[in-house]
């Protein structure tokens, strides 16, 4: 007779344990504690077997023969139903350790070293927000590109597009690191670089007066390549297009007048410019001759001094300081300007040290010379406010005043 839910509740301890069958090798086994086991008793390879279904009332009636019926048809097949629970078991316990999460911490420990602390936490917030929920518990090795561009998707429809782009980005990294560490077989990522929309081309980006104080900070206190943290301290002075910056020789500085004088022919007007050197631009300039002062460039290339720096360096320091996407080298010309025309110094001046050259507003014959005294003033004056802006990055920078009245020629 089969057993029913009743009999179960009913059967009580006795001085030994014993059975109640329900038939095909399925039975409970009633322990003198009280305990109640249900047990699949059968036969592999002539050999009597055991096979543990859990306990009653933890599993009921009904679900212990649904996972018998599981084992006798494993059982039919050829298979152990002891060993198959234990490869599953085993299969539970290397997918946790294979998870996508936890070869994601794991690669993002390792790559944390050799990053600005400030950008390693952004990005695995960028994982943790984004990736973890939807793919975290995931087996890295069982991943498709259909999976990864559905949980990228969701990032791109909410119109964040750089950081889908990034997110893809870094999810690659974490495959081929999975690749590496023996965790993953393939990369889904690379089939799908042309998936997303593309991010739109358009002005740089850049920052407003009220973002500079903690990103000043940022940059003084980046941890990553000395030569790159005073490049990007050091366009942000002058204010000059990267490619100028990237391409300066020590030839073209004049320490007597603090100029730093580039040829016609490195500039993108094709006219030769001349930009005063603030004391804090000198400093820089003194630290980097010390480093560098041997190489023709003032920023040679770490592995081929003899050419100049990559054009990327720059941009890499914003990117691990955590403004990516929010501020690039070129956005530094749009933050001086609007700044500097905000607190009152002439437009003339200002696009003279921007090297801006409008055919139809150029007024009288163009000299690269013109407004250089005031221009000197000016660029003092920014060198100076910025340096306020880092001392005290949670005050805004003194709107204009004595303080910068005395910069400023009406």
């Amino acid at each position: 007779m089969r057993l029913t839910d009743v009999a179960i509740r009913k059967a009580k301890p006795r001085a030994s344990a014993y059975k109640l069958t329900d038939g095909k090798g399925l039975f409970l086994w009633v322990q003198p504690s009280g305990s109640k086991w249900w047990r699949y008793a059968y036969r592999y390879n002539g050999k009597p077997k055991m096979l543990a279904l859990g306990t009653y009332p933890e599993y009921s009636l009904a679900e212990v023969r649904e996972a018998h019926a599981k084992a006798r048809k494993v059982l039919a097949s050829g298979i152990d139903p002891c060993e198959a629970k234990k490869e599953h078991k085993r299969q539970i316990l290397l997918n946790a350790e294979n998870s996508f999460e936890k070869v994601a911490r794991e690669w993002h420990q390792v790559k944390s070293a050799t990053l600005d602390q400030r950008y390693a936490g952004f990005v695995l917030r960028r994982l943790e927000a984004d990736i973890f929920p939807k793919l975290g518990t995931r087996p890295i090795r069982n991943i498709t590109a259909p999976e990864l561009l559905g949980v990228i998707r969701f990032v791109e429809a909410r119109g964040a597009l750089e950081v889908a782009h990034r997110l893809l980005k870094s999810c690659g990294q974490i495959f081929m690191y999975g690749i590496a560490t023996g965790h993953a077989d393939c990369n889904p990522a690379d089939s799908l670089q042309d998936a997303l929309k593309p991010m739109k081309k358009g002005h740089f980006a850049y920052l407003h007066e009220k973002e500079l104080p903690e990103f000043l900070w940022a940059l003084e206190t980046y941890k990553g390549m000395r030569q790159a943290q005073l490049a990007t301290k050091l366009l942000l002075l002058t204010f000059v297009r990267t490619k100028e910056l990237r391409g300066a020789m020590w030839s073209e500085i004049n320490w007597e007048k603090a100029e730093w004088h580039i040829s016609a022919e490195r500039m993108k007007m094709r006219r030769p410019h001349i930009v005063p050197l603030s004391s804090q631009a000198l400093t820089i300039l003194h630290e980097l001759k010390q480093l560098n002062g041997r190489w023709k460039y003032i920023f040679p290339n770490p592995y081929k001094p003899i050419k100049c720096m990559s054009e990327n360096a720059v941009l890499n320091v914003i990117d691990r300081m955590g403004y990516g996407g929010r501020a690039t080298g070129h956005g530094f010309r749009h933050t001086a300007s609007t700044i500097l025309n905000e607190h009152g110094f002439n437009r003339d001046h200002i696009e003279l040290q921007l090297a801006h050259v409008e055919t139809n507003k150029v007024r009288g014959v163009y000299n690269h010379a013109q407004y250089l005294a005031e221009r000197h003033k000016m660029m003092q004056w920014w060198a100076d406010s910025l340096d306020a802006m880092r001392k005290q990055h949670d005050k805004p920078l003194m709107r204009i005043g004595k303080r910068a009245e005395r910069f400023v020629a009406h």
